[in-house]
């Protein structure tokens, strides 16, 4: 059983190297571990390299994306659920394309065969309940929708962000009436 302390400091680490890769993806461990307020050796017992972080930190973003789910069914209809929670997986896409360059490609190519599952099982429970209220159409499959976001994150951000508009098409086409 891990101490609450020692399992209070791996959380400090992940959410100070999210941060800091996202100011700067060359940021040093030793930088990491001042920003966690943790010292080297606390670090490198939780992430022996930089790999091991890089890959905690991106797992915890595909966990916190995966479990907004339920809350954003909840609050909204499904398909703007569906918008919600798809912006959100294209901010972490992106961010993750930053993080990508840290791993070697075997890590990478490892770490999107374990993170596709799960995805494509949140996609499916927006897709369903929309099919379920009538709102998508009831041949939406969620591989294919994953592929489409695929485009979104390489489109170009900043002022000429071409992401929502992108977005907006492809959640006109999963529409069983689509707006004319």
């Amino acid at each position: 059983m891990v101490r609450s302390d020692a399992r209070e400091n791996r959380v400090r680490i992940v959410a100070a190297a999210r941060e800091a890769f996202a100011e700067d993806g060359l940021t040093s461990m030793n930088q990491v571990a001042q920003r966690a307020g943790v010292g080297a050796g606390t670090l490198y017992r939780n992430f022996p390299t930089r790999e091991a972080l890089v890959l905690a930190v991106y797992h915890d973003e595909v966990e916190r994306i995966i479990g907004t789910v339920p809350g954003l069914l909840a609050e909204m209809p499904p398909l703007e659920a569906l918008r919600d929670w798809t912006t959100g997986l294209v901010e972490a896409m992106r961010r993750k394309h930053g993080l990508g360059d840290a791993l070697s490609p075997t890590t990478h190519q490892a770490i999107t065969e374990q993170t596709y599952g799960p995805v494509v099982a949140a996609i499916t429970e927006l897709l369903d309940a929309g099919k379920k209220d009538g709102s998508i159409r009831g041949d939406a499959d969620p591989g294919d929708f994953l592929q489409l976001t695929g485009a979104l994150w390489r489109a170009a951000s900043g002022p000429e962000d071409r992401a929502p508009h992108m977005l907006a098409l492809i959640l006109d086409g999963l529409r069983t009436h689509p707006r004319r």
